[in-house]
């Protein structure tokens, strides 16, 4: 079992940036692949970016160039460094644990979700 516990959620100007934090409990996190997803209202859940554990990236067009995803296995810690950030990266955004194998694009390869935390970006 693994919980995760996202923060630094918060409303932020176009153009601006943010650092989220996903901690994680279990002392194998750093074998897993983690992933950030995110989910803007009335949308479905979209993934953003992921990291394995040997701190290959990958990301989602959207966010390529903007974001970045580091973990620190020391800590049971992923980040998301958002910069540039744009009103259409509002959004509820989630860490998770990549459980099986297929694309990393995957939300239902993932699973032990965080609770989320809340990005708005507006002027």
């Amino acid at each position: 079992q693994v919980q995760l516990v996202e923060s630094g959620g918060g409303l932020v100007q176009p153009g601006g940036s943010l650092r989220l934090t996903c901690a994680a409990s279990g002392r194998t996190f750093s074998i897993y692949t983690m992933g950030w997803f995110r989910q803007a209202p009335g949308k479905e859940r979209e993934f953003a970016a992921s990291i394995t554990r040997s701190d290959s990236s990958t990301y989602a067009d959207s966010v390529k160039g903007r974001f970045t995803i580091s973990r620190d296995n020391a800590k049971n810690t992923v980040y998301l460094q958002m910069n540039n950030l744009k009103p259409e990266d509002t959004a509820v955004y989630y860490c998770a644990v990549k459980r099986s194998s297929g694309n990393y694009a995957e939300s239902g390869t993932y699973g032990y979700w965080g609770q989320g935390t809340q990005v708005t970006v507006s002027s």
